[in-house]
């Protein structure tokens, strides 16, 4: 389990209260496929952002090299089938957006976990984007039983996602 940690930020004569928490992205077999820290930037009802810092470099199959120092500004909706990650290079520059449809998420105070349902949308800076993993997720549906609910839920993020791209809304408006 993590432990909270909390930092306190001066922004005027605001101050806010960043907590240290996990994310955790399982698969659809309940495996735990991957997981990472972040800060809790702020939480505003079903929206939570977090930032998070690539620690190390990793080489990604589609994305390439992903240098140590990266930024994740992660928006995560506790009722929506889907995430949105807005990667900048170490010295802020935007890299891309990258969209994960998934089960909504938990989040616990500590924990945030979502189930990873394996269709994901790239997108650019110039916000071209491409969806990826169809092949992965028609397999995944057979092979882990989907029920019609989540097949359907989960065609529908992309569309809406589609949609927020194509519109500029938010959070492909930054």
């Amino acid at each position: 389990m993590a432990t909270l940690e909390n930092t306190s930020l001066k922004q005027g004569a605001n101050e806010v209260s960043r907590a240290r928490i996990e994310v955790h992205a399982y698969k659809y077999d309940g495996l735990l496929h991957r997981t990472w820290p972040a800060e809790l930037l702020r939480q505003e009802g079903p929206l939570i952002v977090l930032d998070a810092t690539f620690s190390a470099e990793v080489i990604h199959d589609l994305l390439g090299t992903i240098a140590s120092g990266t930024q994740s500004l992660e928006y995560y909706w506790l009722d929506r089938w889907y995430n949105v990650f807005r990667f900048a290079e170490p010295d802020g520059t935007l890299r891309n957006y990258y969209c994960n449809v998934n089960v909504p998420p938990t989040f616990d105070g500590e924990i945030l976990s979502y189930v990873d349902l394996d269709l994901d949308i790239l997108v650019e800076p110039d916000l071209s984007y491409r969806i990826l993993d169809v092949e992965e997720f028609e397999k995944n549906a057979e092979a882990y039983r989907y029920s019609v609910e989540v097949k359907t839920n989960a065609r529908r993020a992309v569309a809406e996602l589609v949609s927020m791209i194509e519109s500029r809304a938010f959070p492909f408006n930054s």
